[in-house]
């Protein structure tokens, strides 16, 4: 290798180095696990894989085909698990859903019996035209689902009517950093520019420096998503006491109406009833078997089922943004996913009944 070789795979190697460190970290050392940070230390376990896979690769063009194919094994799991890492931020989620665990050893059984019949080694055939396809179209639709969670961030953010906070802001970092590195891989693919190919794993090591400042810098992301606020938190809430909050909790949002803030957030329902908010968010998982963001569209839904009864007068966009939401395409989606039916439609039906 030549001098500038040499500092490519010593950048390239770097970053893949520190992200396996910090992934051993957030899944193995810190002393406060969370699911949160367990998605983290995963996505950057498999983007340290991959990326490794690249790295050696380029520089080392007589890899064993066994390496291939770990590295684009791994690639299989970055686009779920940035979707799940996304989704779990928003939503504050304590107790992992069942679906998701479903979801993942769906991922691992697809992948290990694929890569068991047909390994690389004998069937380089298809890994290269097809398979590796297959795996960044899987890629690619799990980005572009992890895109349209965030689409109240993006919305906030060329807004600028409002900054955006923490979590939202190490949302935006996650998801740039995805799609910087997948285009680049993308493009490779394409056979466009060989180039790209390298700029992948150097990608990742700049985004890799970039988020480790940031988390540095940001003394309260530890509170706000890595660990647990208060010392109960992993502890399950005794059926008895989960009763009485949850009774507690619907007669304070039909009493007030507090849904109807398209601010509001977890901590602040949950100081109303006198718990943390991780509290608050085991006891919809745990009782109620929803997310914040589910119980709370809940409400604001029926609320808007019920104004568009008996206030016809109202446009759909105003009940919209009368029941709590901040945009008329997120009242719609809302509306379609709780009703099953759009808000237009269920109008019309009601003015049938009347």
């Amino acid at each position: 290798m030549n001098l500038r070789q040499d500092i490519l795979f010593f950048f390239s190697g770097l970053g893949v180095f520190n992200g396996l460190l910090l992934a051993a970290y957030f899944l193995f050392f810190k002393k406060v696990r969370t699911f949160t940070g367990f998605l983290l230390g995963l996505l950057l376990l498999c983007l340290s894989v991959r990326v490794g896979k690249s790295v050696f690769l380029v520089f080392k063009p007589d890899l064993a085909k066994i390496y291939l194919q770990i590295g684009l094994s791994a690639c299989f799991f970055i686009g779920p698990t940035l979707y799940y890492l996304i989704k779990s931020i928003q939503e504050h989620i304590v107790a992992v859903p069942n679906y998701w665990k479903r979801n993942f050893l769906l991922h691992l059984v697809i992948i290990v019996s694929v890569g068991t019949l047909f390994t690389y080694e004998k069937h380089p055939e298809l890994w290269g035209p097809y398979f590796i396809r297959i795996i960044y179209f899987q890629w690619f639709l799990y980005t572009v689902a992890a895109g349209v969670k965030m689409k109240e961030v993006f919305v906030k953010l060329f807004n600028k009517q409002e900054k955006l906070n923490l979590p939202e802001q190490f949302q935006l970092l996650l998801f740039t950093g995805n799609i910087i590195i997948f285009t680049s891989y993308f493009l490779s693919l394409l056979n466009i520019q060989q180039g790209f190919y390298v700029s992948g794993p150097l990608s990742f090591t700049f985004i890799l420096y970039i988020s480790i400042l940031f988390l540095l810098k940001k003394e309260k992301m530890d509170t706000y998503i890595f660990t647990m606020q208060d010392r109960y938190a992993n502890k399950k809430i005794g059926d008895e006491q989960a009763n009485t909050l949850v009774q507690k909790l619907e007669q304070l949002l039909q009493e007030q109406k507090l849904y109807k803030d398209p601010n509001l957030k977890l901590n602040d329902l949950s100081k109303k009833i006198n718990i943390s908010g991780h509290q608050l968010s085991q006891l919809l998982n745990d009782n109620l078997g929803k997310s914040f963001s589910t119980y709370i569209n809940e409400y604001r839904i029926n609320e808007a089922c019920k104004m568009i009864i008996e206030q016809p007068n109202l446009t759909l966009e105003a009940i919209g943004y009368e029941v709590g939401f901040n945009s008329k395409s997120t009242f719609y989606t809302t509306f379609k996913k709780i009703r099953l039916t759009t808000p237009m439609a269920y109008k019309e039906k009601a003015e049938n009944i009347l």
